[in-house]
């Protein structure tokens, strides 16, 4: 009986930590890459993602990632064309990029639906400091970027 109690319990702490595993994005990397159905580039080609696109790691199986994309839909990627350098993409349109994380501050330049923008500092307060490919600078509010 008390082992029986016991594996209960080892289960249910697993289930706990699964469900606080928090989520893992990656970029796609350099060149645009192919997205397939199954783990095999004898899959189905779903899509091809644009270079620097954030995906959301799911699980790795062997040489291949399962992704999902900013649209919800899970696919499969050769994991060597994932990067770890962390991009978002603007949920929003006209998301204004501030000076500054906060609401007051003047805006640097404004982004529209859709927009690839890198990562530059980790989210603090609930904003992010992101970078354009231009080279500009400045802070954006997480709820309006998907990729985090």
């Amino acid at each position: 009986m008390m082992r029986r109690l016991l594996s209960v319990v080892v289960a249910g702490l697993s289930l706990l930590t699964g469900l606080a595993h928090a989520l893992e994005f990656k970029s796609v990397g350099a060149s645009p890459v192919i997205l397939y159905d199954a783990p095999s580039t004898k899959g189905g080609k779903v899509y091809v993602a644009p270079r620097g696109m954030p995906v959301e790691l799911i699980l790795t199986y062997g040489t291949w990632s399962k992704v999902r994309d900013m649209a919800g839909d899970l696919s499969w990627v050769e994991s060597k064309d994932l990067v770890a350098r962390r991009n978002v993409i603007v949920r929003v349109a006209n998301a204004k990029v501030r000076a500054a994380a906060d609401e007051s501050s003047s805006i640097v330049f404004s982004a529209d639906k859709n927009v690839l923008l890198e990562m530059a500092e980790p989210v603090a307060g609930g904003w992010l400091k992101v970078k354009h490919k231009d080279g500009q600078l400045g802070y954006l509010k997480v709820s309006e970027v998907w990729g985090i």
